[in-house]
Formats: structure tokens, sequence, C-alpha cells
């Protein structure tokens, strides 16, 4: 909610929920076309798992690093772009909802399974990103009640987290690289 806050800053009502309903839907798609194909992609374009998790990783800590700054992620931000189409994509769709930690976590609980497992990881992932929505929906409700305060401390707190995650994807894409997993 923190990130979908900060990116929005300034945003009106309307705006703010067209970025909420896209990024989602785009999340949510995104994540789904790797469960059903993401095998397939990777073999495609030669993508390797540790490179995923590298890049991934890279992006996410950039992000948390500006929150914990208290500066609007300098990735994408409402002053240069078309917030309408950009910021649902980038970056909260994608690395926030279906970044490279989602993805590969989705694409591993249906390696070798039956169809009907596939079908409820889409299902388990559908239901975060309706939860997801209705979070961001009430955002600006949740600020008003709890205040802005206590937003600022945990938007610092999940900058910090956010950018622990990110260091985490690159040290895991660095250690599976060079089969430093124990």
């Amino acid at each position: 909610m923190t990130v979908f806050l900060s990116l929005t800053q300034g945003a009106d009502a309307k705006t703010k929920r067209d970025i909420n309903k896209r990024s989602n839907i785009i999340a949510f798609v995104i994540v789904t076309v790797f469960v059903l194909l993401g095998k397939y992609i990777f073999e495609l374009f030669n993508i390797s798992i540790p490179a995923f998790k590298i890049t991934g990783g890279i992006l996410i800590f950039f992000i948390g690093f500006d929150m914990l700054q208290s500066k609007r992620s300098n990735v994408k931000s409402i002053d240069n772009v078309n917030i309408d189409e950009d910021i649902a994509v980038s970056p909260l769709a994608i690395p926030i909802l279906a970044g490279p930690g989602t993805i590969v976590t989705a694409m591993n609980f249906v390696a070798n399974v039956e169809t009907i497992h596939i079908m409820l990881v889409i299902l388990i992932f559908g239901s975060m990103s309706l939860l997801t929505y209705f979070t961001f929906r009430l955002s600006d409700l949740i600020v008003r009640i709890v205040g802005n305060n206590v937003i600022s401390v945990i938007g610092k707190i999940m900058g910090l987290i956010i950018a622990i995650i990110g260091t985490g994807m690159i040290i895991q894409g660095i250690k599976i690289s060079f089969n430093l997993i124990s």
C-alpha cells in the first residue's frame, strides 16, 4: 500500500482507481502466463533463473531504497510519465506485484504437477490480487484512520524490507549461479 501511495501521490481519485485496477490485472495476467508458459518463455529467450533473480533484485532494491529515503521512486513518478499507463505497468505490476520472486515461486509450485494444482495456484494468486486491489482502493481511508505519520514510518520500514528483499534476491541469484546453495 505504501508503494502505491508514494507512486500515486498527487493523483486524483479516478486516476488512482485506474492505476489500481490496471496494475492488479496486469500482475495477475503476468503471473498466470508464467504459471502456464514460464518454462517455455525462459527457454525461448535463454533466460536463467539466477539472471532473472539478480535483475529483479536490483530493480526492487532501488525502489525500496527510494522509499527508505522518503523519495518517490525514480523508476517512474507522476512528474515524468503518463501515469495512467506507465506506473500501473512499472513499477507497480512489475516488479512490485508480479516480480521475479513471485514469478519464480509460482513456476516452482507448478513444476511437474497435475492441472488441478496449476489451477489452484492461479486461483490463489487471483485471490491475492483481489486483496491487493481492495487494499489499494482503501488506502486513502486507511491513511485517514491511521494517520500520515504512522504511514510514513510504515513506508520507511517497508522501503527497508523491500530493499532487503531485493538484496536477498541478488544473493540467491549469485548463489545459484555459482552452485553455492547448501
